[in-house]
């Protein structure tokens, strides 16, 4: 059983960190209900697993796995056929943090052809947006630093090919 302080410690950092939450979400599912009960089932996952979690990592670590985990696992469940989407071969994933209406249109899009990768790829480029080093990528997902590299690369390649497509330009 959770103490209070625990409690109070647990949703602070769920605060702290509640967009890698809400990047998970958007990466598996389509649509915003889908997402909000992701969100939830990953809370809910985590806090679960939070009298587990002992500090020999970064919290934000920590909850990158539990949250890949719980997502992977619940779009398994939900099997939901994806949608298609035109996307534009010169779209740049690396170059999305900027908050134009422009960057937020391009992120959309994205994260649509991101849900045509399997559950691994999208870990992959999820971690890979949160700007973590190859070394954290394997670490993560409990593979080889190569072999998260060569991963990592094929899944750009991947997703390049998808962009280019489905044909997305602006």
């Amino acid at each position: 059983m959770q103490s209070g302080n625990n409690t109070q410690i647990f949703l602070e950092l769920i605060n702290q960190h509640k967009g890698i939450i809400h990047k998970a979400t958007k990466m598996y599912m389509n649509q915003l209900e889908d997402q909000e009960d992701l969100f939830q089932e990953i809370v809910g996952q985590l806090w679960k697993a939070y009298p587990t979690f002992k500090g020999n990592s970064k919290f934000s670590t920590w909850m990158y796995r539990v949250a890949l985990n719980t997502a992977i696992v619940f779009f398994k469940k939900e099997h939901k056929k994806l949608d298609k989407i035109s996307l534009d071969h010169e779209f740049d994933i690396a170059d999305i943090n900027d908050n134009s209406h422009e960057k937020e249109e391009k992120l959309a899009y994205l994260y649509k052809a991101v849900r045509e990768l399997n559950p691994i790829e999208k870990a992959l480029i999820f971690l890979y947006l949160e700007d973590l080093s190859h070394k954290e990528i394997a670490e993560n997902l409990g593979i080889s630093e190569i072999n998260a590299r060569v991963k990592l690369s094929r899944t750009k390649e991947k997703l390049q090919q998808i962009i280019k497509n489905n044909g997305y330009e602006f």
